[in-house]
């Protein structure tokens, strides 16, 4: 059975593969046949078109004498039927013309017959007959071909910017002459030209919108073999393929055949990106339509209209593109295609429904105009009155509108009247002006009851209430199903012309209530446009600045008819040409608010958009040259870049590496309170060893400004769980934190203000996580009341200015975020010690300003209290200044004020600070930069803070003493005026130099006199000094001595000697005494050690035992054990004595 199958494959495959070759085989015939075709049938066109050639080029020497012309028929009427014939030109009676052309003498009618040969509206299949008739009249007569060509140069002539009145006659019109001048009845250059120019303006001017595409690809394939040496792609490909030779046409020289071959390639490049663009247009509006499809569960009606409007339009461009490719055996260009699988994945919903793709690709009709959807669909979305009031009533409605409403004014504006001028009495105030009136009518008692009278005056009075537009559109339904009548309409128009001056928000719910009516009643639109025009003119001749409101008004009213298109936009820039031609106070104002409602309607709108940018340039001179109030020029400035906002180069977006994306998108975008621990994870997957990742991930944590201020504490934590990883990444953050927030204080712009901020809350959560020590807090808190702060108003420091606040701002930032953990301990004193500072800062910066701004006064005075609830507010600078020595005094550093001062540090400014790396700043540090500069630093040594809120363990630290100790390293900082060298330094220096000469003579005079001190063995000698344990051990036969170094002093220079000693010697015996005696003491002092170190770890266990039994109130955020320093040995001496010698 195997076997059975296995032959049978085998059969099936073989029956496969000859009907493959079959298939194969009837293709190549099938293609042989059609270049051979091809072939055939160019080389029988290109014979015939050159015997034709030859018989026009040669038709002066063949054509008959006068005497033929003689025997014809000249009749009149039969010439001009002839004549008549021509004119409605047919293919399939070419023959007949030519027979009725033979007998008859048309000599004098040539002229005519080429004008109706030009003027013929032919077909594409009238164009060969067309030529066998031209050949023959120019056969029989010599002025036919010069009276045709110049009637196509009246016809192909075109001036630039024309736009083409009939391009489908053209696309005839220019094959047609194309092929009589192949054909050799124009034997002129002018023909050549006239053709040439012809193609230039046809493509040089349509390389947007490619109107004349089917024109110049009709053009390509009848006429491009001849003029351009064109070839169809696929008739070449089958050439290659089969060796065969394809003819090619001789009528012009390869160069100039290569000119317009270069020239329709320029055309199709264009076409190309056209063909892109607008398919990158369908893939976008697809999309947005995908996407409100999910968010809104229905598309409308528009959109889908618009999308087969774009979809038939990009088809039929493709399809041309196609085919001209082919002509032109060109490459097609490459469109892109979406993945509709991921597409789900990358989509992004928002509240609206709209994303940011589809706002971007309504720039055109919804930015540009109305600003946002909302209000396009305020002013473009109308409720249907078909849903609510039957067919025949809008039929009779609109037959009543052709009855009984009554002719347009005079009073409409046209263009003419727009372009020309104003009549200046218009605008004059006569004195017999008045505000026109609204005419109350006479109620009918008859028709009226009084149940509708009270009916209407109810909804005339909640009309006021309608403010939004839900309540507008049911008010508007509503007067039509139950109120409307003749009277009511009246009314109604006279209650919305009479809308509260005070109540502008009315005014495009009133807009809208109106366009609602207007299908069904548009005479209430038109009677309110006529009064709002009459009362326009009316405010114009008013001159008083007391009605300016109802000339706003009115105004406003006008703009928002306007965007309804109730209001005409030629009355619209007439009333702002007649603001403008008087543009002074109130005309001011109401040009700016007509501008601020339709400006921007009206200038993107094509048909006022010229004569709107005309006016707004008006406007910008006349404010330019009139000495206008600051108020006016606002409004006015204000108006203008409403209307046309200036253009705004877009920022090139930085292109970084896929990683580096990714990387910002974690920390940026991603992280958030919820998901910390699976940002971790990912970071923790980084490569690590690769050194450009490391450093971009660390330089990502170190800018916590680039991300959202609420999540700079996530950051923190994020970093505090990646360091237990990458011990090495917590210090170049905290490095890179650190060096920021020195930039900004050195630097010192506005512009990095935000940054700042950032960065030093980033700070304070770093310390909440246990990244820094409290050292480095108060190290920054200081810095910032420090670093270049001058207290000599005279003599300003350009990195902290007498007006800059900012730095409070800094300080309170920090202390809100970690100050509350500085609560005990050695921490507590400190801060309140940094807070007495802070405060005669403040006061300073307070005392230099007229008024202190009240954010930041309330800001640093909620710091303070929240630290420190029960602490007294300094009122004054003096009082935190006396402060400040009070501390200086507590601490014994107030006799070191002075030693300092000099020419280089002048008093009133702030001295440098030292740092060092494992002490903490010492109080005296700072006071020097606020009550004068000191020498010393007072350092305290290394503490133990808990971290954990609500804990006060006060007994397990220790209490530090303050000491003075020497700076060991100054910071460069800006410290007053230069030094200005002067004559004064010189003797100085001068008699400096003489007192230090004589000094030192005098003291070479003195005799010298040996001190007993003990001296120390010197550091060269250390390493040959023995102990009596290799002594000892060494043979004793061999060495009895012991070697010694002696020290001799002779003038002023130490001498050492050697000399060896017995070793049972005094000297030997004290040396060995003494080693004894030091082994012992430090036996004794070990165990001592390990002692009170096991009585430290039991009572640390019983603590914990304590905190276990009772409920303990901690930071969770503190829970993650840092690395701790293990517990030194305490001070033996301290605690036991000096040991006895």
């Amino acid at each position: 059975m195997l076997g059975d199958d296995t032959k049978e494959d085998v059969d099936q495959g073989v029956q496969n593969d000859q009907q493959d070759d079959d298939e194969n085989k009837d293709k190549e015939k099938e293609e042989k046949n059609i270049i051979e075709s091809y072939i055939k049938e160019t080389e029988e066109r290109l014979q015939k078109r050159n015997e034709l050639r030859n018989l026009n080029l040669n038709a002066q020497n063949t054509r008959p004498t006068e005497s033929y012309f003689s025997k014809l028929d000249s009749n009149l009427k039969k010439n001009t039927t002839f004549v008549k014939k021509i004119k409605n030109f047919s293919a399939s009676q070419v023959d007949t013309y030519i027979k009725d052309m033979n007998g008859l003498n048309l000599t004098k009618y040539i002229s005519e017959i080429a004008t109706a040969i030009v003027d013929a509206k032919l077909k594409m299949t009238d164009v060969p007959a067309a030529i066998k008739l031209c050949s023959t009249l120019h056969q029989i007569y010599a002025e036919f071909s010069q009276h045709l060509f110049e009637n196509w140069q009246k016809t192909l002539s075109f001036k630039s910017g024309e736009k083409i009145a009939n391009p489908s006659k053209l696309r005839v019109d220019l094959r047609f002459y194309a092929e009589l001048v192949s054909a050799g009845l124009f034997n002129n250059k002018n023909a050549f030209s006239l053709l040439g120019n012809v193609l230039t303006f046809l493509i040089n001017m349509d390389k947007e919108e490619h109107l004349n595409l089917n024109i110049i690809l009709s053009f390509c394939k009848h006429c491009g073999e001849d003029y351009a040496g064109l070839i169809p792609r696929k008739i070449r490909e089958l050439s290659e393929k089969y060796n065969l030779t394809t003819p090619r046409s001789t009528f012009l020289s390869p160069e100039k055949q290569q000119n317009v071959k270069v020239l329709l390639k320029d055309y199709y490049g264009s076409l190309s990106k056209h063909l892109i663009k607008d398919h990158n247009e369908v893939r976008q509006f697809e999309k947005q339509n995908k996407r409100i499809l999910h968010t809104k569960g229905e598309l409308s009606q528009e959109r889908k209209d618009k999308l087969d409007s774009l979809l038939v339009s990009f088809e039929k461009l493709s399809n041309s593109t196609q085919s001209l490719a082919e002509v032109l055996d060109e490459e097609l260009p490459i469109l892109q295609v979406d993945n509709h699988q991921n597409e789900d994945e990358h989509m992004v919903i928002t509240g609206t429904g709209i994303d940011a793709d589809e706002i971007a690709s309504k720039v055109a009709t919804i930015e540009n105009i109305w600003g946002d959807i909302e209000t396009q669909r305020f002013y473009c979305e109308l409720p249907e009155l078909q849903a609510f009031l039957p067919t025949s009533y809008l039929q009779k409605d609109k037959d009543k509108e052709k009855s009984d409403t009554p002719p347009p004014t005079g009073d409409t504006v046209t263009e003419e009247a727009l372009d020309s001028e104003i009549p200046a009495e218009e605008l004059e105030d006569d004195g017999k002006s008045e505000e026109p009136l609204i005419e109350e009518e006479v109620e009918d008692n008859s028709s009226i009851t009084v149940n509708n009278k009270i009916v209407l005056d109810a909804f005339l009075n909640n009309l006021p209430n309608c403010v939004n537009r839900e309540m507008i559109d049911n008010a508007a339904i509503d007067f039509l199903v139950t109120l409307n009548n003749k009277h009511n309409r009246r009314k109604l128009v006279r209650a919305l012309f009479g809308v509260n001056r005070t109540r502008l928000d009315l005014l495009p719910f009133y807009a809208r209530f109106v366009a609602i009516l207007y299908p069904a009643l548009p005479e209430v639109g038109n009677e309110l446009c006529q009064m709002l025009r009459q009362d326009f003119k009316y405010q114009v001749r008013k001159k008083d600045q007391i009605n300016i409101e109802s000339k706003i008004k009115v105004v406003r009213f006008i703009g928002e008819l306007v965007k309804f298109k109730l209001y005409s936009k030629l009355d619209a820039l007439y009333c702002l040409k007649v603001l403008l031609y008087d543009f002074s106070h109130h005309h001011i104002e109401m040009a700016c608010n007509l501008l601020e409602v339709c400006g921007r309607y009206l200038y993107c709108n094509p048909d006022s958009y010229q004569r709107t940018k005309v006016y707004l340039e008006q406007m910008m001179r006349k404010k330019a040259v009139m000495a206008l109030d600051s108020r006016y020029v606002t409004q006015i400035e204000n108006a203008y870049y409403y209307v046309n906002p200036p253009d705004v180069t877009p920022v090139a977006k930085k292109e970084r590496p896929v990683m580096h994306q990714f990387i910002r998108k974690l920390l940026y975008q991603d992280l958030q309170k919820n998901n910390i621990d699976k940002i971790l994870r990912l970071m923790r997957k980084l490569d690590w060893n690769n050194e450009d990742v490391s450093a971009y991930a660390v330089k990502c944590l170190t800018g916590a400004h680039n991300m959202k201020y609420y999540n700079i504490r996530c950051l923190a934590n994020l970093l505090s769980g990646l360091v237990a990883y990458q011990e090495e990444i917590g210090t170049r953050v905290v490095d890179g934190v650190l060096e920021d927030i020195r930039l900004g204080m050195e630097v010192n712009l506005p512009k990095f203000n935000q940054r700042r901020v950032a960065q030093v809350k980033y700070l304070g959560e770093l310390y909440n996580y246990r990244m820094v020590e409290s050292a480095d807090i108060f190290k920054v808190l200081y810095s910032l009341i420090t670093f270049g702060v001058t207290m000599d108003p005279n003599n300003p420091s350009p990195l902290d200015p007498t007006d800059h606040l900012f730095r409070i701002r800094l300080a309170c930032v920090l202390l809100e975020t970690c100050g509350t953990y500085f609560s005990s301990g050695n921490s507590k004193k400190r801060l309140d010690y940094y807070l007495v500072f802070l405060q005669a800062y403040y006061w300073f910066k307070k005392s230099m300003l007229e008024i202190m701004p009240p954010f930041l006064e309330h800001m640093f005075k909620e710091t303070l209290q929240t630290l420190r609830p029960k602490l007294k507010l300094f009122q004054s600078y003096e009082e935190a200044q006396v402060e400040v020595n009070n501390i200086r005094t507590t601490l014994g550093i107030e006799n070191l004020t002075s030693t300092m001062k000099d020419e280089n540090h002048p008093e009133g400014v702030l001295e440098n600070i030292t740092e060092t790396d494992n002490e903490d700043i010492g109080d005296d540090e700072i006071s020097e930069g606020l009550a004068g500069p000191v020498t010393d630093e007072t350092a305290t040594e290394d503490e133990t803070v808990d971290h954990t809120q609500g804990s006060d363990e006060e007994g397990s630290q220790y209490v530090s003493e303050f000491e003075q100790e020497t700076p060991s390293e100054n910071l460069a900082i800006p410290s007053g005026p230069k030094k200005v060298e002067c004559p004064e330094d010189e003797e100085f220096l001068n008699a400096l130099d003489k007192m230090v000469s004589e000094n030192i003579q005098e003291r070479l005079r003195e005799p010298v006199k040996a001190t007993n001190m003990d001296i120390s063995v010197p550091m060269m000698l250390k390493s040959n000094k023995k102990t009596f344990d290799p002594l000892q051990e060494s043979n004793e036969n061999e060495q009895k001595t012991m070697g010694f170094v002696l020290m001799l002093r002779k003038g002023n220079k130490q001498q050492y000697k050697t000399f060896e000693a017995d070793i049972n010697s005094e000297l030997a015996q004290n040396l060995r005494d003494q080693e004894v005696a030091q082994r012992e003491e430090k036996e004794r002092v070990k165990q001592l050690t390990l002692n009170i170190t096991e009585r430290f770890e039991e009572e640390d266990y019983q603590e914990m035992l304590q905190q276990q039994n009772k409920p303990s109130m901690q930071n969770l955020n503190r829970e993650r054990k840092k690395y701790q320093h293990p517990k030194g040995a305490p001070d033996a001496d301290l605690i036991f004595g000096k040991k006895l010698r």
